[in-house]
């Protein structure tokens, strides 16, 4: 993987962090509100494991395999 590479995915693994923390706060003022839009929460949350799982992936690109 080239340094041009690695940082494209520091970038992106930046901002996908970032999403991911801008929907924890959202998903948390949904379940705070008065009423609730189910629908709506469920697809944040799905949306929020969504970004997990690509930043996982990312992250795994970045760190070397390291073989014991």
């Amino acid at each position: 993987m080239t340094d041009e590479d690695e940082g494209e995915l520091d970038a992106e693994l930046a901002k996908l962090q970032q999403e991911h923390r801008d929907l924890d706060a959202a998903i948390d003022a949904l379940h705070h509100s008065p009423a609730p839009d189910l629908l709506r929460l469920q697809r944040l949350k799905k949306r929020k494991l969504a970004l997990r799982d690509r930043i996982s992936f990312i992250e795994d690109q970045i760190t070397p395999d390291i073989i014991a």
